[in-house]
């Protein structure tokens, strides 16, 4: 790797936001200039926290925990700026650094977290915390900082502390091997399509496979991995061979013989987070990663996941006899198989509802959509969104957009990035270049989405279907989250909250996406600019439910599947064995797969955000469903009242008091799976 001669300036210049938007001067920054800019950061953080834990003077907490949230700036720079482009728009040179450096910053978090003398301070200032006379905020962070020692292994001795930073750093190294197998297994696979192949498919879907075509350097039409292109692709191709090939290749992905097979990795991270748990005094990982949640313990979340399964399940295999039905009538009398699902339920759903889902598409343009979460963020909040002239993101497809307060207060930077690509990581995300917090003199937030929409040949308007609007507006919910953020201190800003309650402001948001409102005034015609039809809105409320058995049991076997992998106090031999025997103990459906298949199931082995906790989407469902009928109560979807507690105690409050309370306070109580069920259709 190239480095930087002793005679250049400051490795970390190039990271100092001084580009348009206060963004990274992301023209100028190369691949090689992150490797002595993480090297140097490094050094410079390691540097304060020692003189913090080597103070002289008696902790306090300004000089220990004020001290510490100061710490490690540059580091904070150069990684968001690095993690953006390994995330959105990465290359060979980019994923070489990305597997240096994982372990690096693993193990370089680990000599913070195992630093004695620092332990000792926060210790002693955690043993005297009621005494100091702190506001609210203060000793929510300074409980926060403590429980994050204890976490981290603080109070191991010896042999298990080194052992423990082994096991850190060699799991950053297998998640960064991890998700940089699936992506290339994603862009290895194209599958060429004739104009026959394409004849039966909506117009908009030809124009995406045309374009992969085209950015591949291909004639004709080519079928990618991209979930935007490849769901659809089974929605509407008649030809089960087909559809049969793209699906394989699909759930197959991480699961191939040679340098991409991530079998083996799973087995490896297994292993190391259960030894982890041990060393941390807990049963198992599942334990250990529950224990800093709402739901608290393993018990809880299966609690929740088998309470819907069973009504999942139930109405799954009733849905699977119709649609048998249906292919046995059009001449198909084999057995349903998971690539058949998704096209003859479109069949139904056209039969039972009159309502072709296609149908939306030509309403539904990603401009249009991209405004009308703007309209609902101004209507609920006084945010307003502009662009921003000339700013340069990590990629031409980037927009930047300036956000203001009510009062017309800059408060944050905006950006969207929303069409597929082979330098991009598949599914969608929120993320951060620079944190809301009111340290010192202050930050403003600098917030970023990441999706893969199929993008439509030149020329041609990019149209959404419903699931990726409902996308598009998901992970705006979480960029408002870290937007409109207002809290003192770094630790505490934003999306740094419970996992199992971090989904709620993005899964609630959603919601505003079907109020009848939003769906006039923006979703219109890409060719008249009419709206949509009433008759069209009354027939997708109609089928509001429509196939939740499918999209209920796909989601919680992923979730009950990874809390039993992480549950075992000794790891299973062969993981996707293991799998297989949990999913006929459950008695998956025959003709349904799980949404994640652990050797492509990044959420829980690209790193351990997830881990034991893909539960959260729906235990974070049961609060948005209830947190929605807040509104409804009300009889208007933009009740101010109601939306002036949802921004004061759960969009702006972060993580400065704990999630139950802050559920409590905005709703008045805690919620019970009633809403949910009710929200999915399964309420008797």
């Amino acid at each position: 790797m190239t480095t930087i001669s002793s005679a250049s300036p400051s490795p970390l210049t190039l990271f100092d936001f001084n580009g348009i938007g206060d963004l990274p001067d992301f023209e100028a920054i190369s691949p090689e200039h992150f490797e002595p800019a993480f090297t140097a950061a490094m050094s410079s953080q390691l540097q304060e926290i020692a003189a913090i834990a080597n103070n002289s003077d008696a902790p306090d907490f300004e000089n220990t925990v004020g001290a510490m949230e100061r710490s490690g700036q540059a580091l904070r720079r150069v990684s968001a700026t690095f993690h953006a482009l390994a995330g959105a728009h990465t290359n060979d040179a980019l994923q070489a650094v990305e597997r240096e450096i994982s372990p690096r910053l693993s193990r370089h978090w680990s000599a913070i977290s195992l630093n004695a003398p620092l332990f000792a301070r926060v210790e002693a200032l955690y043993n005297q915390r009621e005494t100091l006379g702190l506001d609210a905020e203060s000793f929510r962070l300074l409980e926060r900082i403590h429980t994050g020692f204890i976490r981290s292994g603080a109070e191991l001795k010896g042999a298990d502390r080194d052992r423990l930073a082994g096991i850190n750093a060699r799991l950053s190294e297998l998640g960064t091997t991890f998700s940089q197998n699936v992506l290339a297994d994603e862009n290895a696979f194209t599958l060429p399509l004739s104009p026959a192949d394409v004849a039966a498919l909506p117009g908009w879907l030809a124009s995406s496979l045309a374009d992969a075509a085209h950015e591949r350097g291909q004639e004709g039409y080519v079928l990618t991995l991209s979930r935007s292109v490849v769901v659809p692709f089974l929605t509407y191709s008649p030809d089960r061979t087909l559809r049969e090939t793209a699906f394989n290749a699909w759930v197959m992905r991480g699961e191939h013989d040679g340098p991409t097979d991530n079998r083996p990795i799973i087995s490896e991270t297994l292993a190391l987070r259960a030894e982890k748990a041990r060393l941390l005094g807990y049963a198992s990982f599942a334990a250990y990663k529950l224990e800093d949640t709402m739901a608290k313990t393993p018990d809880a979340v299966r609690a929740l996941l088998e309470e819907v399964w069973e009504k999942a399940r139930s109405r799954a295999l009733q849905d699977a006899e119709k649609l048998a039905a249906i292919a046995a009538e059009q001449g198909d009398n084999a057995p349903l198989q998971p690539w058949d699902w998704r096209y003859y339920a479109q069949i139904r759903r056209q039969d039972e509802f009159n309502f072709d889902e296609s149908e939306l598409k030509p309403y539904f343009q990603l401009e249009r959509m991209i405004e009308a979460a703007f309209d609902v963020a101004t209507r609920l909040f006084g945010v307003t969104f502009s662009a921003v002239p000339n700013a340069v993101a990590w990629h031409k497809d980037a927009h930047v957009w300036r956000v203001n307060n009510a009062a017309g207060q800059e408060i944050g930077i905006f950006i969207g990035d929303y069409f597929a690509r082979s330098s991009k990581r598949s599914g969608a995300w929120m993320s951060a270049l620079r944190s809301q917090h009111k340290l010192d003199s202050g930050s403003q937030p600098i917030i970023y989405n990441i999706c893969n929409f199929a993008k439509p040949a030149k020329g041609e308007p990019a149209l959404l279907s419903m699931d990726d609007a409902r996308t598009l507006f998901h992970e705006f919910g979480h960029a408002l989250h870290g937007l409109l953020s207002d809290v003192t201190w770094p630790s505490l800003s934003g999306t740094s909250v419970a996992r199992d309650f971090v989904e709620l402001p993005s899964q609630l948001f959603e919601h505003w996406l079907s109020v009848p409102a939003i769906l006039e005034k923006h979703a219109t015609h890409v060719e008249t600019n009419v709206s949509l039809p009433v008759e069209l809105i009354s027939k997708l409320e109609a089928a509001r439910g429509f196939d939740a058995g499918f999209d209920t049991v796909e989601f919680t076997a992923s979730a009950l599947v990874d809390l039993a992998l992480h549950e075992a106090e000794t790891p299973p031999e062969s993981p996707l064995a293991q799998e297989a025997f949990l999913l006929q103990e459950l008695g998956m459906p025959q003709a349904i797969v799980m949404r994640h298949r652990s050797p492509h199931f990044l959420h829980i082995f690209s790193g351990d955000g997830y881990s034991s906790g893909y539960y959260s989407y729906m235990w974070s469902e049961v609060l948005d469903a209830d947190a929605f009928e807040a509104f409804t109560e009300t009889g208007d979807a933009f009740d101010g009242a109601t939306a002036a507690r949802l921004h004061s105690h759960v969009y702006s409050a972060g993580n400065s008091r704990d999630a139950a309370e802050l559920y409590h306070s905005f709703r008045g109580r805690m919620p019970t799976s009633a809403a949910l069920l009710r929200k999915r259709g399964f309420a008797n």
